[in-house]
């Protein structure tokens, strides 16, 4: 059972995942062996599943992003969730509700590289392409 105080552990690691025990104990006040008795805890449940990092992408030369909807043809969901792990551009995908059964978010170069990968997925259904402006949650 998750309480206030595991709650705050994860807030701050969400915020950084690299803090030492101690940094975290300083920011929510607890001593770092129970922060770390609790991260230990949190992790072996699977209340936290990993670790990661965030790219700043336009760095790497990857200046575009955008979500595509995809609405799967008849027939051909399954083989094309075996497909999404080999496209590279594809940074996040997930199976929704709705008119299109694929929400990817992808991390592109430019717009002839959006325009070959939606050549690439067009095989596999119809797409419906969202240019990202700006992450507005930070």
């Amino acid at each position: 059972m998750i309480d206030h105080i595991d709650n705050a552990i994860l807030k701050e690691l969400q915020k950084d995942a690299r803090l030492s025990f101690a940094e975290v104990g300083r920011k929510i006040k607890l001593s770092p062996s129970a922060v770390r008795e609790r991260i230990l805890k949190m992790e072996d449940t699977g209340v936290i599943k990993k670790y990661g990092i965030e790219v700043d992408y336009p760095q790497l030369g990857y200046d575009l992003e955008a979500f595509i909807l995809v609405k799967v043809f008849h027939g051909k969901l399954k083989l094309f969730l075996n497909v999404i792990p080999s496209i590279p551009e594809i940074e996040k995908a997930y199976r929704i509700t709705g008119n299109q059964n694929i929400h990817l978010k992808v991390i592109l170069k430019n717009q002839l590289h959006l325009q070959q990968l939606i050549d690439k997925l067009m095989p596999f259904g119809d797409t419906h392409t969202l240019l990202i402006l700006s992450d507005v949650s930070s």
